[in-house]
């Protein structure tokens, strides 16, 4: 009985890292992300295509994630250093609450750059294209839309765009 839990418990493991594996595919370092086209907090529709051209932040995040909320500072500063250099952020919230995700953007003073949900949750079509299965969880593309870094964070986004655009 122990080898066969034993089994089924290497199975199920080696079906999980598959999946990693297949997910890492779809979005690995150097491969091109796949597009997001979502409403932003303005009702109007925004496709990550557009910002095709720049370096751009995919960063995935929500009102109610207390880590997040901690790395806004970070991303609000290298925002304002990076940004007239060509650098923008595209930010998917996972609220469910537009009222929350809203009051979120304005408290935490995010209202610069672009932000879009589905107000989905964890069901968001996005978060699940890219396989975020924790928030805050982030992807650096470059001019053409391809990966060129992931889930930078604190000093680690700083030091990668102080390397792309320098001083």
């Amino acid at each position: 009985e122990a080898v066969k839990a034993l089994h089924a418990q290497m199975e199920e493991i080696k079906r999980q890292m598959k999946a990693k594996n297949e997910l890492n595919n779809i979005v690995g370092i150097g491969l091109t992300a796949p597009d997001i086209i979502l409403t932003g907090t303005k009702g109007d529709t925004i496709a990550l295509s557009s910002l095709r051209g720049k370096y751009v932040l995919l960063d995935f995040w929500a009102s109610w994630c207390r880590p997040c909320r901690a790395e806004n500072p970070n991303v609000v500063a290298n925002y304002k250093k990076y940004h007239d250099k060509g650098f923008e952020i595209f930010q998917v919230s996972l609220d469910k609450s537009k009222n929350a995700w809203a009051k979120a953007i304005k408290d935490d003073g995010l209202g610069s750059w672009y932000h879009v949900s589905d107000l989905q949750q964890w069901n968001s079509a996005p978060a699940k294209l890219y396989g975020v299965r924790a928030i805050p969880s982030n992807f650096l593309l470059d001019k053409e839309g391809k990966v060129i870094g992931k889930n930078l964070r604190g000093e680690a986004l700083g030091s990668k765009l102080q390397e792309i655009f320098g001083k």
